[in-house]
């Protein structure tokens, strides 16, 4: 059976892993798409995604468009003559794009769909307090995240887990189920099941993206829930909140990690000893601070930061 000509499409770290395991695997690349050259750092220099930087290392041509109508780009596609072409963490794709291989063009989304469906699923999956979650390979169509399911891999949510954690367990799985779908339709085994026939009476839970003033963390919550909140958030884009101090200003702050306590106290209340133990009061309960950043200064562990801050000056959260 001759290998299908595959064209990779991604972005970030989690694709990348993907297409390092694919190579790795020897599927017949023919070339990956990713997204362009952007300035970033300091010194502002130009720098590649984690997909382009992988691409490189391997010696993949590479394409990167700015528009993916491009009729330019359109044309290298077409003269590349893919079988089939695996996306994973890139942009919506028109159906020129998505339609032009014959086996067809998968997508690799970080849920077991037709849950979560959207930019953010490994954030909402633990912010909801989920226990099991997963990865989905499903043909694209017309829809975000609707098409057709291939496969699906179920992963834990441990206690401990945050989302940067989670990510890396998906990150592994998915790298391993890309590989078992392409297999699949190579050979022709594949059975596409409509996600409507998955669905039942389940209500389904959407993955929206996540913006700044979603992270805002709302101490009038109960401790779990806020809890689950900011490791659902950790330790990107990180949930936040607003130290008042004793002179009416505020600062604002990231907290990464925390512990839910026995401790009974008001709303907004800070308890703190000034040298470990730093505690929130929310509704029926509070919650301990274990990590956790002041704006403009490094993430430290709650005792390192209480080192450099004044406990004294703390009054409230807001």
């Amino acid at each position: 059976m001759n290998k299908p000509r595959i064209v990779f499409m991604g972005t970030p770290e989690f694709a990348a892993h993907s297409l390092q395991a694919l190579h790795d695997s020897g599927a017949n690349l023919v070339a990956v798409v990713t997204a362009p050259d952007r300035r970033s750092g300091r010194g502002m220099k130009l720098t590649s995604s984690a997909v382009g930087e992988t691409a490189g290392n391997l010696g993949l041509p590479v394409l990167k468009p700015e528009k993916l109508k491009d009729p330019v780009f359109l044309d290298a596609l077409r003269e590349l003559k893919p079988d089939l072409q695996v996306v994973v963490a890139f942009r919506m794709l028109p159906e020129a794009v998505w339609a032009l291989p014959p086996m067809g063009t998968f997508n690799l989304h970080a849920s077991l769909l037709p849950q979560y469906r959207g930019a953010a699923p490994i954030n909402h999956a633990i912010i909801n307090g989920e226990k099991v979650t997963g990865v989905t390979t499903f043909f694209i169509n017309h829809e975000i995240d609707t098409g057709n399911i291939l496969f699906r891999e179920e992963v834990s949510i441990l206690d401990e887990d945050d989302a940067g954690t989670l990510h890396d367990k998906l990150m592994e799985t998915g790298a391993q189920l890309i590989i078992r779908t392409i297999d699949a339709i190579a050979s022709g085994k594949i059975h596409p099941l409509p996600q409507d026939e998955l669905t039942g009476n389940e209500i389904l839970k959407p993955a929206p993206k996540i913006f700044k003033e979603d992270c805002k963390i709302d101490w009038s919550l109960d401790p779990v829930t806020i809890h689950n909140k900011i490791r659902g958030l950790s330790p990107y884009p990180a949930a936040w909140t607003e130290f008042i101090l004793k002179d009416g200003s505020v600062a604002s702050v990231k907290i990464f990690r925390t512990a839910i306590t026995n401790d009974k106290l008001a709303q907004g209340e800070i308890s703190c000893d000034g040298k470990s133990v730093l505690k929130i009061g929310c509704r029926g309960g509070a919650l301990q601070i274990l990590e956790l950043q002041l704006a403009g200064k490094k993430r430290l562990a709650t005792a390192e930061f209480l080192r450099g801050f004044d406990h004294g000056s703390l009054d409230k959260v807001k």
